[in-house]
């Protein structure tokens, strides 16, 4: 984690999105589906429904501990020579992600459990104000 100004795009990337939602329930379908797409369009729909699932994790995190009345969180698409990179960033920084482990029985718990599994890498960025939690999904090595 860095003390730092809101990460941009990595250094070197081919395309990048960004959108800011409002912190309802209702941005979470309208972010899945955007990310999908864009993987689509940018030319790697094998990766569209993990791209999805992982964007559907990152901002069901935002909105259920990272979010505050009135102020939007931001889903950042960018597509790196190797990776698709997934960035939500909410204004509570103070309060962190962290994987735990959940009980059979258990709502909730298991999202960033299910983005690690699926993404390469993943980590959380603290901000001045705010934090972005981050997940890449390798690129097929075909396609780099």
């Amino acid at each position: 984690m860095t003390d730092a100004c809101p990460p941009g795009p990595p250094k070197s990337y081919g395309r990048h999105d960004q959108v800011s939602y409002t912190p309802y329930p209702y941005s979470i379908p309208l972010a899945r589906r955007r990310v999908a797409a864009l993987a689509v369009d940018w030319g790697h729909p094998a990766l569209a429904g993990d791209a999805a699932l992982v964007a559907s994790e990152l901002c069901t995190n935002a909105l259920l501990h990272g979010c505050l009345r009135d102020r939007l969180f931001r889903v950042e698409t960018t597509l790196t020579t190797t990776a698709l990179r997934i960035a939500v960033t909410d204004p509570r920084g103070e309060r962190l992600p962290g994987t735990h482990s959940s009980q059979p029985d258990d709502q909730f718990g298991r999202g960033l459990l299910i983005v690690r599994v699926l993404a390469e890498r993943w980590a959380v960025e603290r901000l001045t104000v705010g934090k972005t939690v981050w997940a890449e999904l390798g690129l097929p090595k075909h396609d780099q």
